[in-house]
């Protein structure tokens, strides 16, 4: 994790005695939201640490259960809070962060210092494939839902495509680290905890990291509590949407220190290592988490179910089809990177607008 990074650790603290010492919800949400963006980066570099240790493919086994965990953690806690619209509206928007804003980005910086720059189109189609199906994944239920009027039948065709969309992450996941050749486990087991063991010497010992995982994750968890309290009083004195905080907040705060890995391999010119970040990110946020969170919602007694607002739906098709246009032939420039830019700015301009009561936003 980078040194700036570290100093961020101080707003978790300053959270936890702004909440005792009743500061403006605004404060609190801001502080909380800085201390998780470094709490984010210590899982990230724990796991790096201890993929180092057990290898790339097992490495890319935890990478697969802690490479979203600030967000997970995040979402979690919005679900027991009954914030639903958040829920959603952050898994859309992290799969558009990473396939928008963080390639975005990336491809600009590396396009300007290097040119054009080249990486696997063959591992590329795997995630825009990936990517086509886990908007089926969420499109079709909510089509179904305006043809079905029974919300326990939608309930449950939600639930079982949350279980077909899990079962085809496992099988993706399985052939990425076991059944392709060896060098595709260090190019898609998730970035970017097992795609940097790769590139990486162990500077921990694996008890260090284990320690440094288990605190981090702790503190996410209770800085984390705090951020989703404060979500709804900022949210009403500041005039945001819970799609805006859902589409463009959240996910710029538990992906932080990832995005900046993307950035930095991209200066490197190893857009390889940056497409596996920013792809694989996405991938696991639509067939992981998401899903996941189907079932974790239920069993908290919260239900949550797959069917999106339309306007979600939209950007999420947009975000596939030009994010497929980018990767397909196997090369990037800096122009590619702007109009990816161009893409994020308008869809954030959008929902930063959009009333909240649009579309499906009661489901």
């Amino acid at each position: 994790m980078s040194r700036p990074l570290y100093f961020l650790l101080i707003a978790a603290p300053l959270a936890v005695i702004g909440d005792f010492l009743h500061w403006p919800s605004p404060v609190l949400f801001a502080l909380a939201a800085l201390g998780v963006i470094p709490l984010a980066g210590l899982i990230g570099t724990a796991t790096e640490e201890l993929s180092v240790h057990i290898g790339p493919k097992y490495g890319g086994l935890l990478n697969a259960t802690f490479g979203n965990a600030a967000e997970l953690i995040i979402t979690i806690l919005a679900i027991r809070q009954g914030l639903l619209l958040l829920v959603k509206a952050s898994i859309t928007g992290s799969i558009i962060g990473n396939s928008l804003l963080v390639l975005g980005v990336s491809v600009l910086y590396g396009g300007i210092k290097h040119g054009w720059q080249r990486f696997d189109e063959d591992e590329a189609r795997h995630h825009v494939t990936l990517m086509v199906l886990a908007v089926a994944g969420l499109f079709l239920p909510a089509m179904f839902a305006t043809a079905q009027p029974d919300h326990w039948i939608v309930e449950e065709v939600s639930l079982f495509v949350a279980g077909v969309l899990l079962l085809t992450y496992v099988a993706y996941l399985g052939f990425s680290l076991f059944a392709a050749p060896d060098s595709a486990a260090v190019k898609t087991s998730e970035a970017p905890a097992a795609v940097a063991a790769a590139h990486h010497t162990a500077m921990w010992s694996i008890r260090k990291a284990l320690i440094v995982l288990a605190a981090a994750t702790g503190g996410t968890v209770f800085v984390s509590e705090l951020l989703v309290r404060t979500v709804e009083p900022v949210t009403q004195q500041l005039g945001w949407s819970e799609f805006f905080v859902g589409i463009i907040i959240i996910p710029l705060i538990g992906n932080a220190a990832e995005h900046f890995s993307a950035v930095t391999f991209a200066g490197k010119n190893r857009l390889d290592l940056t497409m596996a970040i920013a792809a694989g990110s996405s991938s696991q946020i639509a067939l992981f988490v998401a899903p996941a969170l189907v079932f974790i919602s239920l069993l908290m007694g919260n239900p949550m179910d797959l069917i999106f607002d339309r306007m979600e739906l939209l950007v999420l098709g947009l975000t596939t089809a030009i994010f497929a246009f980018v990767a397909m032939d196997g090369r990037s420039n800096w122009l590619e990177g702007v109009q990816l830019l161009a893409l994020y700015i308008i869809i954030g301009v959008v929902f930063f607008f959009l009333p909240v009561t649009a579309g499906v936003a009661g489901h």
